[in-house]
């Protein structure tokens, strides 16, 4: 789709009647809050887009409020979490991307269910070529072909779409050959000791080459050694989310850059 056909195809949806699951929902009887942890390109040495953490409205981890989520409100939390991700990133004047976990397990209609997160960004004036969606950390997935379906409508709105876990259960290769996100999240275990783990540098060499092969963007997460992070950018990878660099900011964002990247 091209750029003017994707905007026209979000105005729709934004002006589209919401389904009934948003008719009927009730508002979240807990409050929320976010850290924005940036991912930064350590070759252009700028911030590359910060992911919007869940946590409790005084900073509590996130299993302070993941243990409030049910199935009676489950709808509800996700399309609260991307409201006020996007409201809390503009109010922080993030210039780079943001990447807002999903609950695929929450959506009815994707092409409806996202008519709320564009009202959003629409309002709090977010450009919606800076969202990126990835599914939330541990959020199990028993449908690929679901998940693929909800990722295709987000790039055909004009999201970009990002696989978590890469490498841990449904986040594998069967899922890469079905559908082709603009970004993957190495799984943790992959870059854990990676500098002493020849079988882990064999395999994330593998999946640099097959991320250029397909152009999709590869973050590496879950970082904590200098030996781990100068081995990955000696592989070629460019882009790491960390707490070596820096952990997540409770409702704040990096800005000086240099002070976190080594020489």
């Amino acid at each position: 789709m091209d750029p003017i056909s994707k905007v026209q195809h979000a105005q729709h949806l934004v002006d589209a009647p919401a389904c009934d699951m948003c008719r009927r929902g009730n508002s979240l009887d807990f409050a929320f809050s976010y850290a924005f942890q940036p991912i930064i390109d350590i070759r252009a040495r700028k911030v590359f887009a910060h992911e919007a953490l869940i946590r409790g409205p005084q900073g509590e981890g996130a299993r302070f409020v993941l243990d409030q989520v049910t199935s009676a409100n489950r709808y509800q939390f996700d399309q609260a979490c991307r409201i006020k991700a996007i409201e809390m990133a503009a109010r922080q004047r993030i210039t780079s991307k943001v990447s807002i976990n999903f609950l695929p397990n929450a959506i009815y209609r994707p092409e409806v269910c996202i008519s709320t997160t564009l009202k959003a960004a629409k309002q709090y004036g977010f450009p919606i070529d800076r969202i990126v969606f990835e599914t939330i950390e541990g959020e199990r997935v028993d449908d690929g072909k679901w998940l693929a379906e909800v990722f295709r409508e987000y790039q055909r709105i004009g999201f970009m779409t990002a696989i978590d876990d890469f490498g841990a259960g449904y986040a594998g290769l069967n899922l890469l050959a079905d559908f082709q996100p603009d970004i993957i999240k190495l799984d943790m275990e992959l870059v854990r000791h990676i500098a002493s783990r020849k079988a882990s540098q064999i395999i994330v060499r593998g999946v640099t080459g097959i991320c250029r092969e397909l152009g999709i963007l590869l973050i590496a997460e879950g970082v904590e050694t200098l030996d781990e992070y100068h081995c990955l950018q000696d592989m070629g990878v460019e882009l790491i989310q960390d707490y070596l660099l820096c952990k997540p900011l409770f409702e704040d964002c990096l800005e000086d850059i240099e002070a976190v990247l080594p020489l």
